[in-house]
């Protein structure tokens, strides 16, 4: 059999609906997004811990309902004329607990996109009572949102992020390098991928492909650490 090759190529996100694995700790999350004119007032939270899709399903939703796509933390006053003219989505409110300047601009974007017959999505770790939100009226606006929660990866969803992050980095180990990381590691969002990025650097640094016995060595050692 052919070794795989690694090269240090730049990583790419697969964003698209088709690259969305679904299982039953994200179905809700995706049925809400893909019900989106139905939302009660216009408006949806993608609440979930780093890394588990909130990001990918936010531009799934943008390309269906083309809408617009902002930072909270870079949003300003100044960009909420142009952004209410049409859909919008607002990543990581949660980043914005210390930043008054952003929660007033958000707390327009919020009253204008909707007064212009608009949707709006927010994402954010955890749920709006979680944000650290200091403006008072933003606040109740977050709290008055239906909230669609990504829960804690399965086994299923577990090796499809893994497969996703290693595809984004142009990187595919065999099933049974999977199953055995799946198995062995924790089980999180985060750990998966900080263990796909060290087992892509160590496959560079020694020149070898992605096989079991390097995953091993990659969770050894974060166990030894």
């Amino acid at each position: 059999m052919a070794e795989q090759l690694n090269f240090d190529l730049p990583v790419r996100a697969a964003l698209g609906r088709e690259d969305f694995f679904v299982s039953p700790a994200n179905a809700m999350a995706l049925g809400l997004v893909d019900d989106w004119p139905n939302w009660p007032g216009s408006k949806l939270v993608i609440s979930g811990p780093a890394g588990s899709g909130k990001t990918h399903l936010a531009r799934v939703w943008a390309k269906v309902a083309n809408a617009s796509v902002v930072g909270a933390a870079d949003l300003t006053d100044a960009d909420v004329p142009d952004l209410a003219n049409g859909p919008v989505a607002v990543e990581d409110v949660h980043l914005i607990a210390d930043n008054p300047a952003a929660q007033i601009a958000l707390f327009h974007l919020h009253n204008l996109t909707l007064a212009e017959g608009h949707s709006l999505l927010l994402t954010g770790i955890g749920v709006p009572p979680q944000w650290g939100l200091t403006l008072p009226d933003l606040l109740s606006r977050m709290q008055g949102t239906i909230v669609a929660t990504m829960q804690d990866p399965d086994d299923m969803l577990l090796m499809a992020i893994l497969a996703k992050q290693f595809g984004d980095r142009q990187l595919t180990p065999n099933p049974e390098t999977l199953a055995y990381l799946a198995k062995h590691m924790d089980r999180s969002f985060a750990d998966a991928a900080r263990i796909v990025h060290a087992l892509d650097t160590l496959s560079l640094s020694e020149k070898r492909p992605i096989t079991r016995a390097l995953a091993k060595r990659v969770l050894n050692g974060e166990k030894d650490a």
